[in-house]
């Protein structure tokens, strides 16, 4: 793989995996677009593990509280507020985890082109824009959030398997439309990303590992590094953007993209 190919695809999936635009429909389209050979298990295995660097770090204020309570209320069977936020961020997860585990050779070998992109990127970026129109008046906060609030973003969750959905998206569409406030559902949506990006990627560290192939470490280096840098600038960016205009932006561009693949490849 080409140093530079690494740094490329490495930026985008640091910048995509936290804006409402999906990471694995940039990974797939950007190689389709320029011609490169697929990036292989071991480079996404190594950008994923940088977005969750990435991730770990910007919240490492939150996961200090989270972790730490909510393997403590073992002892006793009694969790805390912040060990009761972990609670939720389980049973969102469990979701996406079951329909990848049942569904995820299905959806790579059936879902995994340009015009399902294009149709995933335009009706969940106009469900995103709908969910956002009266968002500037939300008053949620994490206080508020319940296990049938946690239980409703992980069936929103598990639709971002299909490319063009975006995690980040779905899981801030859902917040958004039961009347969470912006910084909320992005933060949620961060701190979801935590065992939605950890999960799979040890299950295709391991499927690397039995492959037994050689490892060229040059790219998946600059994967891990440029991917982690980008998404920790792009996490701190967009929560300043989306307080100050929504969403729009990032609808737009799903719109915009949408558009594109369809002239492209209809």
């Amino acid at each position: 793989m080409e140093p530079i190919h690494a740094f490329i695809l490495a930026v985008v999936q640091g910048i995509t995996e936290f804006l409402p635009i999906s990471s694995s429909a940039h990974l797939i389209l950007v190689p389709e677009f320029f011609g490169w050979p697929d990036q292989g298990l071991a480079f996404d295995v190594a950008v994923h593990v940088g977005s969750l660097l990435a991730v770990v770090l910007f919240l490492r204020k939150e996961l200090a509280l989270i972790v730490p309570a909510w393997l403590a209320g073992w002892q006793r069977l009694s969790w805390d507020t912040n060990g009761q936020l972990g609670w939720l961020v389980v049973l969102a997860t469990i979701p996406v985890g079951l329909v990848g585990f049942l569904g995820e050779s299905w959806i790579e070998g059936n879902l995994r082109s340009p015009m399902v992109i294009a149709a995933g990127s335009a009706f969940f970026g106009g469900l995103l824009w709908v969910s956002d129109r009266g968002a500037s008046t939300n008053t949620k906060k994490f206080s508020d959030l319940t296990w049938k609030t946690a239980l409703m973003v992980g069936l929103a969750q598990a639709f971002a398997l299909i490319p063009g959905t975006s995690r980040s998206g779905v899981t801030m569409t859902a917040l958004l439309a039961m009347g969470y406030d912006r910084a909320t559902t992005a933060k949620f949506s961060f701190l979801l990303a935590v065992p939605t990006i950890a999960l799979p990627g040890l299950l295709k560290a391991n499927d690397l590992v039995q492959a037994e192939q050689g490892v060229d470490w040059m790219p998946l280096a600059i994967g891990i590094v440029v991917s982690a840098v980008a998404a920790l600038l792009c996490m701190r960016w967009f929560i300043s953007v989306i307080e100050r205009i929504g969403m729009l932006p990032f609808v737009l561009y799903r719109f915009g993209l949408s558009a594109i693949l369809l002239w492209v490849f209809l």
